[in-house]
């Protein structure tokens, strides 16, 4: 039976969900506050570049995978191509461990830089070969009704069973190798990709996401905005409407459901489905006094604040920067001092666009950025209480950033053209996300993952806020299962 659903969000989990459902005959209408859709894997417009606003990079793409199976339910072409090598981690020591995409071009490279550690190569690749299949399929973690149970019962095969003991596992465990910077290497990755380092992420998760560059990224033509835009067109194509600067301010219930949602305009639209493509702490919010009492418990209580990121959005010379590092790869990720805890300037992940993909940049130029993990609080008490302060914190830590990435490309400050920082503030004026928090929550435990389900019977989760967790192939995993679930209830 069609039904009426609104979405709240347009970032990748949320569209892909709004175009699964409007291709299965739904009424769908995603609602989103922005002028673009994406969010936090959006492509902002500025002085005539088109900077990616978080996300660089995409994974997923390869047969199975999340993009993939998405792409095939819908008939669409991702404007997407491959990266090899995905990026080039820089160690304090000046060990430089190129991250090849070709499988003996890895082993190589990681035997080159780190001997000794091939037994946790082959339990990493093992463990990410069973996660990244049990995923694809997908892996309705954790179950939440008797048809995810049935359909976790069959995504695990006999031939898989041999990751169970892996389970309650950290990935550090793994290993017994004792040279701190193959731990550093190990923990810059998981901080992107896991929001924990090597001692404190999952197993399972962790093995997958430090397998990224095995299984493929890429480049999106356009920017990573291009994959919500293209999804956005998928929900029109099939029906569906994708409305922008239409910001929902609340959520009305009537007999414990989400009937309805009005904007700041004072809009309203009726639905018989809400999916919510925002985090716990922003869902509290709509839904006021009348969230449920485990929802207000999660966000008052058990849920701990996420990290947030600071970013540089530059301006690069193209001759110079190709004349200076002739055939450098485009991605760079340095840790300065493997001692200190990684983030606030300590580790530092930069993105230049690729030179064919013009109109992002005025002629000459291409959109470069550098991004970091830090807390949250310390940016909103300087924005509050110290305005010159927190304009100074800005400067010094582009500042550290541009000194942490010259390690790599010396030379670099010579080559740019333009500069402007982004801070959690930023984040939440433009994506709308309380305090500009960014990324889902660590993945210690596959035990403490969420699932969609918000104590309102029609409302649903979506997004990096649930199982599995950030990045755009795992959104996109959150957004089929839901779809999926939803559909079949109905």
């Amino acid at each position: 039976m069609a039904r009426r659903v609104v979405v709240i969000g347009a970032g990748v989990g949320g569209l892909t969900a709004a175009a699964l459902l409007a291709k299965w005959g739904h009424a769908v209408t995603v609602l989103e506050a922005h002028v673009y859709p994406g969010g936090c894997a959006g492509t902002f417009y500025h002085r005539k570049y088109r900077f990616d606003a978080g996300a660089t990079l995409a994974g997923g793409f390869g047969p199975g995978g999340p993009h993939s199976v998405v792409g095939e339910l819908l008939g669409i072409e991702w404007p997407v191509h491959p990266v090899d090598p995905a990026w080039v981690v820089h160690l304090p020591d000046g060990r430089a461990v190129t991250q090849w995409a070709d499988p003996e071009r890895w082993r190589e490279e990681r035997a080159a830089h780190f001997p000794g550690t091939e037994p946790f190569w082959r339990t990493q690749e093992r463990l990410a070969d069973a996660s990244w299949k049990v995923s694809s399929r997908p892996f309705p973690w954790p179950p939440e009704s008797m048809g995810d149970a049935l359909r976790l019962g069959s995504a695990v095969t006999v031939g898989e069973l041999g990751i169970l003991p892996y389970l309650s596992r950290s990935l550090g465990s793994l290993t017994s190798s004792r040279d701190p910077m193959f731990r550093a290497f190990l923990d810059s990755q998981l901080l992107i990709s896991a929001q924990a380092t090597s001692d404190e992420a999952s197993a399972l998760y962790g093995s997958a996401a430090i397998d990224l560059p095995r299984r493929g990224v890429n480049h999106v033509r356009g920017g990573i905005g291009q994959l919500a835009e293209t999804l956005a067109q998928a929900v029109r194509a099939n029906g569906g409407e994708v409305l922008q600067r239409h910001e929902v301010s609340a959520i009305a219930l009537r007999d414990g459901r989400a009937h309805a949602v009005t904007t700041t305009k004072g809009q309203r639209f009726e639905c018989d489905l809400l999916l919510a493509n925002v985090t716990p702490w922003a869902l509290r919010a709509l839904l006021g006094d009348a969230a449920p009492a485990r929802l207000v418990r999660d966000v008052d209580h058990a849920l701990a604040p996420t990290g947030g990121a600071f970013m540089v959005y530059l301006g690069i010379h193209a001759a110079k920067f190709a004349a200076r590092f002739p055939g450098a790869a485009t991605h760079h990720q340095v840790v300065v001092d493997a001692g200190r805890p990684l983030g606030e300037t300590n580790s530092v992940f930069f993105s230049l666009a690729s030179a064919d993909d013009t109109g992002r940049a005025p002629p000459g130029e291409l959109p470069a950025t550098m991004s970091t993990h830090t807390a949250t609080a310390p940016w909103w008490h300087l924005h509050k209480t110290d305005r010159e302060g927190y304009e100074a914190r800005k400067e010094q830590y582009a500042e550290a950033m541009l000194d942490a990435i010259s390690r790599a490309l010396p030379g670099l400050r010579e080559c740019i053209t333009f500069r402007i920082t982004g801070t959690p503030v930023s984040f939440q004026r433009f994506t709308r996300r309380p305090h500009g928090m960014v990324g889902g929550f660590p993945q210690t435990s596959i035990w403490r993952a969420r699932g969609p389900r918000t104590g309102v019977a029609n409302v649903h989760l979506v997004g990096d806020s649930v199982f599995p967790g950030q990045s755009t192939a795992g959104v996109t995993l959150s957004g089929l299962r839901v779809a999926r679930q939803v559909h079949e209830s109905g």
